[in-house]
């Protein structure tokens, strides 16, 4: 009952916050923006997103390989597929996350281990995200008169934390196991176990950092080419927009998704979108449309993933 009035929680926000943005809006521009949209350049999207997939799967490869765990590189990706599809079609932002520890704890013959692999590959994630973020907007406040939409140095305080809370954890494991051991007054054995297993898997992070700087390289990638992405659906709805305000506005929106207020993000995304638009002077109606059309075209892409999974499955 609990897990069911959380999930409706979230659907009342999500519903809310669109119905709230439509109020706004011309619906009927709003819909003649989407349906010229070029079939040609949506196509061209779906390339891209599929360029940032491959590339997250070999990121989470690299992880795994410092770990000593060697996984087929098909294996990884339909694995990835799958989780994608879990991501955008079940109402959680984690459900991906679950799938990839499953397949991937057979091989590390550890369920800690393969969530701990995991877990390290979402933190590079944010941090490249945090970085591309901070550099995009310092960009842009350079070349913006007057007040700048977003202001640089809340996104480079962001990153800094994130480094500052990340980066020791990996250079000093064992402190950072001290720091969790009060958590084995609730299952000293087990819980001691598990930290004494991340401590391990952390310090054989710290002993391969040419991993991690490649991994972390692999998240900067992974998030310009998702700038690309949106930059390339807005094209696709004959808007002219900067990539530079896709660079600034797309790894916000991603962050603020990431709270388990909305189903999914609906609602939050697009009122991130609309705050920002309004920043640089564009419509409401645009600030809608892109981001509906790139989660539209996200979700037709993970459909793949269902695929994967039903043929996985059937076998």
């Amino acid at each position: 009952m609990r897990r069911l009035a959380l999930i409706v929680g979230k659907c009342v926000i999500s519903v809310a916050l669109l119905a709230l943005l439509f109020h706004k809006i011309d619906v009927g521009r709003l819909w003649a923006i989407a349906r010229r949209a070029s079939i040609a350049w949506l196509a061209l999207a779906l390339l891209v997103y599929f360029i940032t997939i491959l590339a997250s799967s070999w990121r989470w490869r690299v992880l795994l390989e410092a770990q000593g765990v060697t996984i087929r590189r098909r294996t990884l990706l339909n694995s990835f597929l799958v989780a994608q599809f879990f991501n955008n079609f079940l109402p959680s932002n984690i459900g991906g996350d679950l799938i990839r520890i499953r397949d991937s704890a057979p091989h590390a013959r550890s369920l800690t281990l393969a969530t701990t692999i995991v877990f390290v590959d979402r933190g590079l994630g944010l941090l490249g995200l945090g970085l591309v973020a901070a550099t995009s907007a310092t960009i842009e406040a350079i070349g913006h008169q007057g007040v700048p939409p977003v202001w640089p140095t809340w996104l480079w305080a962001g990153f800094l934390i994130g480094a500052a809370v990340s980066v020791p954890a990996v250079l000093a494991p064992s402190h950072f196991g001290r720091f969790l051991q009060p958590l084995a007054v609730f299952h000293p054995e087990w819980v001691g176990n598990r930290i004494r297993q991340l401590i391990g898997a952390l310090s054989r992070f710290r002993d391969r950092p040419a991993s991690l700087g490649a991994c972390f390289a692999g998240a900067v990638f992974v998030q310009v080419s998702l700038v690309v992405f949106y930059h390339v659906v807005a094209r696709a709805l004959h808007l002219d927009l900067s990539i530079w305000d896709f660079a600034v506005v797309v790894p916000i929106s991603f962050v603020v998704q990431m709270l388990p207020i909305s189903l999914n993000g609906f609602g939050i995304r697009e009122a991130t979108f609309a705050f920002y638009f309004s920043r640089i002077g564009q419509s409401m109606e645009a600030a809608l449309v892109v981001p509906l059309a790139a989660t539209a075209t996200i979700m037709v892409f993970s459909l793949s993933g269902a695929v994967v999974w039903f043929v996985r499955s059937s076998r």
